[in-house]
């Protein structure tokens, strides 16, 4: 049995259980979640171990590469510029960025880039990934780029470019990149151990990834065998010129080796954000409340960005999606603690998110990378949560 380290506040007992079967039932390897209640850590647990190749455990100062669980860090980010005064969300992006209005994009708003509706999910020839992590080169070619739907009449996932496209936003507008601004702006005044763009000197505490394919290869099965509401999704899947393909296909090559010590120092605001469960449930708390003296946004504006902007299906994932303004909403899948709720996933099982309305924040990170349906493990984490709040 692995052993768990940690404590949670009488009442949370559950959230504990649960962690602890996640080791032993749904496939963690390292693992740390952490629960604020009303701007206080009520659960603060980890265990495991960080590195399945040396045998290194997973400490309390352990961080983990939360992959698009970041999009909630730099939404956050967004929406701050958007409270100063110095950010219009229904401005258009070439107001602050003039090069983005070529190839018929003069007039898609900021907030199309946050919600998915810019349809700049893809580039008609992928970039180096070299040149895409330095970042200009990357920014210049979606700058250049013509969407691959109208603006604005639908909404398709942008995994990759989101991060590019909206942290040229916070840079262009701060004057700053989007890490530099969530390490002054969050992460310094929280005391968060959360990065956008890893220092050197904190590499050596980073957990290695592991990566379970899925029990079944769903490609692998014929059409006519298929649940019917999967066979849209399948058959996406197995078209390399779809968009759920072409979405993740924008460097050359197109795998990236997110435990790789370059990927990791770069500056990916979808995608790579490193750090613990306890800053993301930190920050989330200071989101909607205060943490220490420490309040991020007006609870005006959490209103405001929390407000559906996109919902239905998903032209990417084939699935069914609902954003704000760069947050996940609730859908049947992740209803999070509450209709209120917003937050964002991370490839693999990561989870961050705050309920406003039941002044819950709440970080879930981990190293063993599953695929789909098969990962119960933060959903596990969650209905624990949900069934001390009923």
């Amino acid at each position: 049995m692995t052993m768990i380290h940690g404590e949670v506040a009488t009442g949370f007992e559950p959230v504990w259980e649960a962690f602890e079967a996640n080791f032993a039932q749904h496939g963690d390897v390292g693992a740390s979640v952490c629960l604020y209640q009303d701007g206080q850590p009520v659960v603060d647990l980890w265990g495991g171990v960080a590195d399945p190749e040396t045998g290194r455990p997973w400490t309390k100062d352990t961080l983990q590469l939360v992959y698009s669980a970041t999009k909630g860090a730099t939404a956050t980010a967004v929406h701050m510029l958007v409270e100063r005064g110095q950010l219009d969300l229904d401005a258009p992006v070439a107001k602050y960025w003039p090069e983005f209005a070529a190839g018929g994009k003069a007039d898609i708003p900021v907030r199309w880039l946050l919600s998915h509706q810019a349809g700049l999910v893809a580039l008609d020839e992928p970039v180096p990934l070299a040149e895409a992590l330095a970042w200009h080169p990357m920014v210049a070619a979606l700058a250049a780029q013509r969407p691959q739907w109208t603006p604005g009449t639908t909404h398709g996932y942008h995994g990759r470019t989101w991060g590019w496209l909206v942290g040229e936003v916070i840079r262009r507008v701060s004057g700053r990149s989007p890490g530099r601004f969530f390490a002054d702006e969050i992460a310094g005044p929280l005391g968060l151990d959360f990065f956008i763009g890893l220092p050197a000197d904190d590499r050596d505490r980073v957990s290695r990834m592991v990566y379970q394919p899925p029990k079944v290869d769903l490609t692998a099965v014929p059409p006519e065998e298929l649940p019917e509401d999967l066979r849209e999704l399948v058959a996406a899947w197995r078209d390399p010129n779809s968009l759920s393909n072409r979405a993740f296909a924008v460097t050359d090559p197109t795998e990236i080796d997110f435990n790789s010590a370059e990927v990791q120092a770069a500056e990916l605001p979808s995608s790579n954000g490193i750090g613990t469960a306890r800053s993301l449930a930190r920050m989330y708390a200071a989101v909607i409340g205060e943490v220490d003296g420490v309040r991020l946004l007006r609870p005006e504006t959490v209103a405001a960005a929390t407000e559906e902007q996109a919902s239905g299906t998903d032209q990417v994932m084939v699935l069914p999606s609902r954003f704000g303004s760069g947050y996940m909403l609730p859908v049947a899948d992740n209803p999070m603690t509450g209709p209120k709720a917003f937050g964002h996933t991370g490839r693999g099982g990561s989870l961050g998110f705050a309920d406003p309305e039941r002044g819950i924040a709440f970080g879930y990170a981990m190293n063993n990378i599953i695929s789909g349906s098969d990962d119960v493990r933060a959903m596990t984490l969650v209905e624990a949560v949900r069934r001390f709040l009923v």
